[in-house]
């Protein structure tokens, strides 16, 4: 009697399970997330004191920048260490799909950056408890920095996939955030377009490409479509380009 595969879900939680017990099996998830949360938990608390406003601005713009170092240091292991210890060809001899593997995968990745997220709730609920913020901000900057860190985590997924070494990964990832980020920083905006005035090619990358501009305008309470259609479709490009390779490397 033959073994009927598993259904397109019942499979993704399969990958989505063992990705999980990997990701608490060692120490780089804890460490990475315990690193992460102190670095966002007492930059804001400093900013506080100082600035004394019952709002999470601070935060929120600290909060890219921590996700460049934090969101590789998650990806980075996706695939590499399969292909170092060789489980990637395990996972290739499964009754799985390519775009299984790696939608398990990328959830699995995804609660792990949701507990980071639910690391930081003790920000809100201290603000709360000594005033009556503007709920509006809080909420849609929490919605920009999951999208924010899901798109960060479907390019290291990506990249994670075209190396053996978690390093490289890392690096790979790093830049590739850095750069989405960057490019919308005003200061490297103003440079790019001094060096060519009539081509504006910093305003350009901040308008078409950088993902600061579009996180920003969450954290100030803005939700747009445009906004969800940026962060969505570029996750959903590198996932399906993730699969493609992973379909690829089957064949």
């Amino acid at each position: 009697m033959t073994t009927r595969p598993p259904s397109f879900l019942a499979g993704t939680r399969l990958v989505l399970a063992r990705e999980l017990q990997a990701w608490f099996d060692g120490a780089i998830a804890t460490v990475a997330l315990v690193a992460a949360l102190l670095a966002v938990l007492a930059s804001f608390m400093n900013e506080f004191f100082v600035r004394g406003r019952l709002d999470m601005a601070p935060f929120f713009e600290r909060l890219p920048l921590v996700l460049v170092l934090f969101v590789p240091a998650l990806a980075m292991r996706l695939w590499a260490e399969d292909r170092k210890l060789k489980t990637f060809e395990l996972w290739m001899t499964l009754p799985l799909t390519p775009l299984q593997i790696t939608l398990g995968k990328y959830a699995a990745a995804l609660l792990v950056y949701g507990v980071f997220l639910l690391g930081t709730l003790p920000i809100p609920i201290l603000l709360f408890s000594l005033g009556s913020p503007d709920p509006g901000p809080i909420v849609a900057g929490y919605l920009g920095a999951a999208l924010l860190g899901a798109l960060f985590l479907a390019l290291g997924q990506l990249l994670s996939g075209l190396t053996a070494d978690q390093i490289v990964a890392f690096l790979a990832t790093a830049l590739a955030c850095a750069f989405l980020v960057a490019t919308g920083e005003p200061r490297v905006v103003a440079a790019l377009d001094g060096l060519a005035p009539p081509l504006a090619a910093g305003t350009r990358l901040a308008e078409w490409i950088s993902a600061l501009p579009r996180f920003e305008a969450f954290a100030r309470g803005s939700v747009s479509l445009a906004g969800l259609l940026y962060f969505g479709g570029l996750a959903a490009v590198a996932l399906a380009a993730n699969a493609a390779s992973v379909a690829r490397n089957r064949a």
